[in-house]
Order: structure tokens, then C-alpha cells, then sequence
């Protein structure tokens, strides 16, 4: 009876010991956490406007989850941006002109990134879906509230500042850097139609369609 015991003793502590390690292996989970900030290039690419392309700032923060023997890393995010591009307008309406009208957007972004390490997690190539609600756009000077935009005989710069609020974005990447501190480059594009409420705002025999994007350069620190 008492070998019994033992032998029974013995198998426990084994399949405990091997239970161990297999999880120790299988979960040896290395959890980050970033806070950052840059520049950002920002346009709307359209065929119904005369664009170009202008600057902003964003601050992001995020969470990272490393397993050290995969390939890859993920993480989740979320960024503020304001940037701000122009549309090329008139003073009046019978008169031709070339007047740069300056916009401003505010947006904020939820993102899922993975990253596959090309050399460690010294540089990464980064993909994933982005998830964007922003506001109307704003013009920066009230004064061209009542400039006319080219292309068009009524529309005014403030009659088109009424945005679609959410967007689903694709970003890809590049980050590099040493220990705490790195370095991203990143191009955003937005899928879904920004100038769609546009359609029901304006009586004109035109279909608006403006897609936003995006280039971002940033430092992070990381914990």
C-alpha cells in the first residue's frame, strides 16, 4: 500500500512539474505599454475638389503583447489627431480665382496592429484595421466661410464641411528603434467615403467621394 502511495506521490509531482513547464513555455507573455507623439501629412483623395495636402500632430498611446518565440507581435491602440489640408476655392462667384480655403479635422483613432519582426524587435513591418470617428471639418479662417469652391457655381466653403463621423482605415508601417525608444513611419487609408453626407446636404447634379489619407512619423517611449 505504502509503494502505492508512492508511486501515485511520484506521478503527481511529475505531471505537475511537466504542467509547469509546459505553461511556462507556452505563455512566457511579455506585456508592453507606449506613449507617443509626431507629425502627421494629411489629405481627402477626391475627383470632386482641387486638394492639397497639408500638416497636423497626433499623441498616441498603446499596449503591446510580445511572445518572444513567435514571429510576430500585436498590439492595441489609440491615437488623437488634428490635421489640417486645403481646397482650392474663389472669393467670388463670378470671378475665377485660385484661393488655398484651409480645413482642420479632428479624429481619433482605435487601432489592432500586428508586427513582424524583421530583426528582433529592434524593426518591425506593422499592418492592421483602424476603427476612426472625427468631427466636421473646420475652416481655420471665418473669413472664407463665404468663398466659393472651384468646380461648382453654388457651393460655398462652409456648405461642405458636414463629414460621415466613423471610417474603417488600413495602416502599414515601419518601426525602428533601441530599448525604450523608437521610431515609426506609418500610411493610412481610409476605406469608406468621408463626403457622404455631402450627397444629402447638397442640391447639385454631382456624387461626392473623398477617401482620407494619411502619413505619420513618430517617436514612442516604452515601458
Amino acid at each position: 500500500m505504502k509503494n502505492k502511495h508512492l508511486n501515485l506521490l511520484v506521478v503527481l509531482i511529475v505531471l505537475f512539474v511537466t504542467t509547469t513547464h509546459a505553461q511556462h513555455q507556452n505563455f512566457n507573455i511579455k506585456n508592453g505599454f507606449s506613449v507617443g507623439g509626431g507629425i502627421s501629412l494629411f489629405n481627402i483623395k477626391t475627383d470632386n475638389f482641387t486638394t492639397k495636402q497639408g500638416s497636423g500632430y497626433f499623441v498616441s498611446l498603446a499596449t503591446t503583447v510580445d511572445i518572444p518565440h513567435r514571429w510576430y507581435t500585436v498590439s492595441y491602440g489609440m491615437q488623437i489627431s488634428e490635421n489640417t489640408f486645403e481646397i482650392s476655392g474663389r472669393m467670388t462667384d463670378d470671378v475665377a480665382g485660385n484661393e488655398a480655403i484651409e480645413y482642420k479635422l479632428m479624429a481619433a483613432q482605435l487601432s489592432f496592429l500586428f508586427h513582424a519582426k524583421l530583426i528582433g524587435s529592434h524593426l518591425t513591418f506593422d499592418a492592421g484595421p483602424q476603427i476612426q470617428y472625427n468631427g466636421d471639418l473646420d475652416l481655420k479662417n471665418s473669413q472664407q466661410e463665404d468663398y466659393f469652391i472651384n468646380g461648382y457655381n453654388n457651393v460655398s466653403a462652409s456648405d461642405i464641411t458636414k463629414m460621415s463621423k466613423f471610417n474603417a482605415n488600413g495602416a502599414v508601417g515601419i518601426t525602428a528603434g533601441f530599448g525604450p525608444l523608437k521610431f515609426r513611419a506609418q500610411y493610412i487609408y481610409g476605406f469608406l467615403n468621408m463626403f457622404n453626407k455631402l450627397n444629402d446636404e447638397l442640391t447639385v447634379n454631382d456624387t461626392f467621394k473623398g477617401n482620407p489619407e494619411s502619413l505619420m512619423f513618430s517617436a514612442m517611449f516604452t515601458f
